[in-house]
């Protein structure tokens, strides 16, 4: 990557209940953290409305800090069928509303993810934690635990020279 290029990265964790969302700039060989939380939504509400609600808290993110990439993860094999099916309906709307937006996506799987925080594809999620902090000089590990994951997926992507 060039010196001097800019680049915001959008990483998100997907989820039905709740979608970790984590927003960094890499300019100049930094990491730079800008935000990070997660999008909940309501389980007393129909799915229709929960999906609906992850996009338009999605798209006011995009507005607000307008992402050249989204990184998001992929889904891995889960035991639970209903959750799979869940998340990967969240994936969809995630997916369709970075291509409405015209931002490249790039996935990644949770190995890849943990090699490119912390270079151990076996890493547990206590030790991805503590990289983050590391990386991104916070005072703390980012809670909740899926803004923490979105985080590691953005630095995943630049640490996998996405570009």
């Amino acid at each position: 990557m060039p010196t001097g290029k800019k680049l915001t990265i959008l990483g998100i964790d997907p989820g039905i209940a709740d979608t970790g969302y984590g927003v960094i700039i890499f300019e100049n060989n930094k990491i730079i953290p800008i935000d990070y939380g997660s999008i909940t939504t309501d389980k007393k509400i129909i799915l229709a409305k929960r999906l609906e609600k992850l996009e338009t808290d999605l798209k006011k993110i995009i507005k607000k800090y307008q992402p050249d990439i989204i990184g998001i993860e992929q889904l891995f094999f889960c035991n639970n069928a209903k959750t799979i099916i869940s998340v990967g309906q969240a994936r969809g709307v995630i997916m369709l509303t970075a291509a409405k937006n015209n931002i490249h996506i790039k996935e990644f799987t949770p190995l890849q993810v943990k090699q490119g925080v912390t270079g151990y594809g076996k890493a547990d999620k206590k030790q991805i934690q503590q990289m983050i902090k590391i990386i991104l000089g916070l005072n703390e590990i980012p809670k909740p635990d899926d803004a923490a994951d979105a985080l590691a997926i953005a630095i995943c992507a630049i640490n996998t020279n996405i570009f």
